[in-house]
């Protein structure tokens, strides 16, 4: 007799969750712009604010019922949303568009990159194995997915450049560490910053 996996309450469809991560993984192309295009600072805050600002307006919109989202967004987005954010919360998009804007202003270019490749690549991993695999639930996480994480985020760390090895996989263990305990705060803001910081006071204290 196969063993069924429980899940927590209010997850979207296995298949929908798939979608979703793809379209997570898609946001790789914004770290990787900022740095393979030789983005400033500065430069990339002014593309990345208005985006932020626009997502805002977008959820606003969704949360309130505007005619044009009930009308386009819906059927986009609609089946791809948890339940706490038809339930009022703003939308993971959201959420990391506003995390890269903070994390862009926080730190320097390579330490910025990899903190978002962090959650971009570290959350795809977690959810799509801690709810295929994930047998051992601490709360709403699961073992499998935290390892999953963590396997995701040290790839990250081995391929960032200019960031040293060890301050890269410190990171990485802070990113995975934070997602694991990340409940009330989204993670797609509290991994980046806080594996940012993370990383930024090792390459302080070690150089």
């Amino acid at each position: 007799m196969v063993s069924t996996i429980s899940e927590p309450p209010g997850q979207i469809p296995y298949k929908y969750e798939v979608a979703r991560k793809l379209t997570h993984l898609g946001a790789l192309s914004i770290p990787g712009g900022y740095y393979f295009l030789s983005l400033q600072k500065a430069e990339m805050l002014s593309i990345m604010v208005p985006a932020a600002l626009l997502m805002v307006l977008i959820d606003i919109g969704r949360l309130r019922h505007w005619r044009f989202y009930e009308r386009f967004g819906v059927k986009s987005m609609g089946k791809m949303m948890r339940a706490h954010e038809h339930g009022g919360d703003f939308s993971g998009a959201t959420y990391i568009l506003i995390s890269i804007c903070l994390t862009v202003a926080l730190y320097d270019k390579a330490i910025a990159v990899a903190a978002l490749a962090f959650i971009i690549v570290g959350d795809v991993c977690a959810a799509l194995i801690g709810r295929k695999f994930g047998r051992h639930r601490f709360g709403r996480k699961s073992i499998e997915g935290s390892l999953a994480c963590l396997a995701g985020t040290v790839v990250i760390a081995l391929i960032a450049p200019e960031i040293p090895i060890i301050t890269g996989l410190f990171g990485a263990l802070v990113a995975t560490i934070t997602e694991a305990m990340s409940t009330k705060i989204d993670d797609n803001i509290s991994v980046p910053i806080v594996s940012g910081l993370a990383m930024t006071l090792q390459a302080t204290l070690t150089f």
